[in-house]
């Protein structure tokens, strides 16, 4: 029994201490990210600039990710998070140089986000196989849920404090705040983080580099569940970038370009995420995951439908709290669906063409929607991808191989 209880607390500790770490470096991320967004959107006003952030902060992501899930299976994965967090703190420290000498150029701040994004593509295979590795599998959906939450605190409390800051401080202070919560996010890991090498890692590579790679497409090709959940996701994240992306501009021009207004919208999103994953850690969700995902879909569709037909200020609001709650649902099941189905010498490559449908279809959305904007109401915009989210989800429910593999284990069902 004492043993027991010494593993229980380990993992627990060693849990805190993993997402304490990720959530320190997330809030100084947090604070540039939105102090560069907000500088595109208030001085350009421009869907096309939208467009090329978009891509910029993007699409390093889905070039990197392919090479980081071969990277997260074949060596230390916490050596992996801790290089992605040094590349972001040095491209704020090279950004933060710039700006004390008087370059505040567009394309710089464009070039930045591309070289975060290149960091963040070689972090999120990593993390999203490393958890299994810390926590046990049947805490996997609360731990994930949980994780949600605290993300959204920070999503809740770093665009307040950015905002106050991008109006009665100058952009360098921010850039400063990143690069010291990155630091202290690495000593963390470096200093107290004990998580062993994985078997995998730990053995001598007898494969060639390009054919772990090859090996990781075919293990998804061969498992027909996993190909399903990537094409609904991909289908879902296409067409939720205008409500991810549009929607500052939106209400930019349609209510007022002040910065409580921006700021109104994250706040929103963030507590209702906040909300969401207490929601989806407490509860855990449908006992099938594929409905708590589809759900999740149909609802945001719902709602962004709404944000397009909805002339009140505050009604758009609600709604944004309202996706911002159903994220976790989508989220946190579909990640353990993964950990839990897929083999853990596979998991980093399964990681990393997930994090390539993250950051290609939105940027794809974007190249649709994005010089759309400029051409037509953004509210019509809203209402179409609202709809087609809807009939995203609509499939999604009736996805016989979906559904099977959703199904919970016979451990999961006795417990």
């Amino acid at each position: 029994m004492m043993i027991k209880k010494m593993r229980y607390e380990k993992w627990q500790r060693q849990t805190a201490l993993f997402l304490g770490s990720q959530t320190i470096s997330l809030f100084g991320s947090s604070l540039v990210q939105y102090a560069i967004f907000w500088y595109l959107t208030l001085e350009t006003k421009s869907g096309f600039i939208m467009t090329l952030s978009t891509l910029f902060g993007f699409l390093p992501t889905f070039f990197i990710s392919p090479f980081a899930g071969v990277w997260a299976d074949r060596y230390n994965r916490k050596r992996l998070i801790v290089l992605s967090d040094g590349i972001t703190a040095l491209s704020t420290l090279v950004l933060f140089l710039l700006f004390l000498a008087g370059r505040r150029s567009i394309w710089i701040l464009l070039a930045t986000s591309a070289i975060r994004a290149f960091g963040a593509g070689i972090q999120m295979p990593a993390v999203g196989a490393i958890l299994p590795q810390i926590v046990p599998e049947k805490e996997l959906t609360r731990i994930n849920g949980l994780n949600g939450s605290i993300q959204a605190v920070v999503m809740l409390v770093s665009p307040m404090i950015s905002g106050a800051l991008y109006q009665f401080a100058p952009m360098e202070g921010i850039f400063l705040i990143d690069i010291v919560t990155a630091a202290l996010a690495i000593a963390i890991l470096v200093l107290l983080l004990q998580v062993p090498t994985h078997e995998k890692a730990s053995q001598e590579q007898v494969s060639a580099y390009l054919q772990d790679m090859r090996l990781g497409f075919r293990y998804i090709q061969n498992h027909a569940f996993i190909k399903r959940l990537f094409l609904y996701f991909s289908l879902a994240f296409f067409m939720a970038a205008p409500v991810s992306f549009l929607s500052p501009l939106q209400v930019a021009r349609s209510f007022g370009d002040e910065v409580w207004r921006l700021t109104a919208i994250e706040i929103a999103f963030s507590i209702g995420m906040i909300g969401g994953g207490l929601w989806i850690a407490s509860w855990g969700g449908f006992k099938n995951r594929i409905h708590s995902i589809a759900a999740a879909i149909a609802v945001m569709g719902l709602c962004t439908f709404g944000m397009g037909v909805i002339p009140d200020f505050w009604i758009y609001l609600f709604l944004m709290a309202i996706v911002g709650l159903f994220i976790p649902l989508l989220n946190a099941p579909s990640m353990t669906l993964l950990q839990e189905k897929v083999e853990e010498d596979f998991l980093g490559r399964v990681f990393g063409v997930q994090s390539m449908v993250a950051s290609s279809m939105m940027p794809l959305g974007m190249l649709i929607f994005g010089p759309l904007a400029d051409r037509m109401a953004i509210e019509i915009l809203m209402a179409v991808s609202g709809v087609l989210l809807m009939v995203v989800a609509f499939f999604a429910f009736r996805d016989s191989v979906l559904l099977e593999a959703g199904k919970p284990e016979e451990s999961d069902k006795q417990r």
